[in-house]
């Protein structure tokens, strides 16, 4: 159980702004600004009441989000121009497409002429993807534990999934056991950047109560030591950031629904999370491959 409150996010933006004004990258006036808006936060008791939230598996947590999965979301634009890009390049084979969720990536390699199958371990997210791509084999399984023959694979893709994993070893394994020699592994993950910012699903279980889909800050080094004790090969490695705004709003009058936490409450101190969030990686995209 984790307590969230809008004060102590808005804060947290301001002191990554001040660190980063204290290395060069602001003057004296917007430090000033800094402290004076942190004296304003500290005086408004509307942003002192949080809320009591729960971290749920990714079987409960993405139960509820298949609904609403396919919505706009902003790390799908990194990911599917990758896929596109190495796997419209091979002849078709057989691709898997691990935590596949509701089918969006499985949908691309089918458009690039391969043979999908689809591992993921919620039901209600594999309902979705069945529908999608019809001519999927899509399979209930864990990410360390694959429903699939030794070296049955071409393509290895793994989306937005692995920081759910607490242990990426026994993931890679899995990943380097399934393809034939040659074989390729394409994985997007939230950087862990923004996993400290604690950009993280929310969900809203049956009773009302306040959730977020369990995660864990792997670091850049992690993926890549976990790929290298599985026998694979790094062919790329990329951590695009996100487009900054021009300039930044005036700042929001409240801190906006819980379920737009922590995104809304960037509103409350628009130039302190312009400063703390220029430049910061986005996604991590990986491009392993099988010798």
């Amino acid at each position: 159980m984790a307590y969230e409150q809008p004060l102590a996010y808005a804060l947290g933006l301001e002191g990554v702004a001040l660190l980063r004004a204290f290395g060069g990258e602001h003057g004296h006036e917007f430090t000033q600004e800094r402290i004076a808006e942190i004296r304003r936060l500290l005086d408004d008791a509307a942003l002192a009441h949080g809320a009591d939230v729960d971290h749920v598996d990714t079987v409960e947590g993405y139960g509820i989000w298949a609904e609403t999965y396919d919505g706009p979301n902003p790390a799908f634009g990194f990911d599917e121009p990758m896929v596109r890009e190495i796997a419209g390049s091979l002849p078709p084979g057989t691709a898997l497409d691990a935590a596949c969720g509701t089918g969006r990536v499985a949908a691309v390699l089918a458009e690039c002429g391969h043979r999908v199958i689809g591992v993921d371990s919620s039901p209600d997210m594999l309902d979705y993807a069945r529908k999608r791509v019809e001519d999927a084999d899509f399979r209930l399984g864990d990410l360390d534990r694959l429903p699939i023959d030794d070296g049955a694979v071409d393509v290895v893709t793994c989306a937005l999934a692995l920081s759910h994993v607490p242990d990426l070893g026994p993931v890679l394994r899995e990943f380097a056991r399934v393809l034939r020699p040659g074989g390729h592994v394409l994985i997007t993950d939230m950087h862990p950047e923004q996993i400290a910012r604690t950009h993280v699903p929310t969900v809203r279980r049956p009773d009302g109560s306040a959730a977020r889909v369990r995660v864990h800050q792997h670091r850049t080094g992690d993926y890549l030591r976990a790929a290298l004790a599985a026998g694979l090969e790094v062919r790329r490695c990329e951590e695009p950031s996100m487009p900054s705004p021009a300039d930044p709003s005036e700042p929001a009058a409240d801190p906006g629904p819980w379920e737009a936490w922590p995104w809304s409450l960037a509103g409350l101190v628009p130039a302190a999370a312009h400063a703390a969030n220029t430049g910061v990686p986005a996604v991590l995209l990986w491009h392993f491959q099988r010798p």
